[in-house]
């Protein structure tokens, strides 16, 4: 089973270029789906829920709350089939 990584998108044009982490909706080990709700973002103008890109399961989370996250840059790998 390959593994993506699954990375912050872009905000949209005029958005910051990076924002923090509220939280993850899912955990290590947990199986998800396309378009499900993946994660929480905060930025000082916004919130926001980053949904999941892929299937597969959560391998690994890569940032925790409250850390700055630049666009582009992974939030967590997934393991996929």
């Amino acid at each position: 089973m390959p593994d993506t990584e699954v990375k912050l998108p872009s905000l949209g044009d005029g958005a910051p270029d990076a924002a923090n982490l509220s939280f993850f909706f899912v955990r290590e080990g947990d199986d998800v789906k396309e378009g499900d709700d993946f994660c929480e973002m905060f930025t000082d103008k916004a919130t926001f829920t980053v949904p999941c890109p892929l299937n597969g399961r959560v391998k690994q989370i890569l940032v925790q709350e409250n850390q700055s996250v630049k666009v582009g840059q992974p939030l967590a790998v997934v393991q996929t089939a």
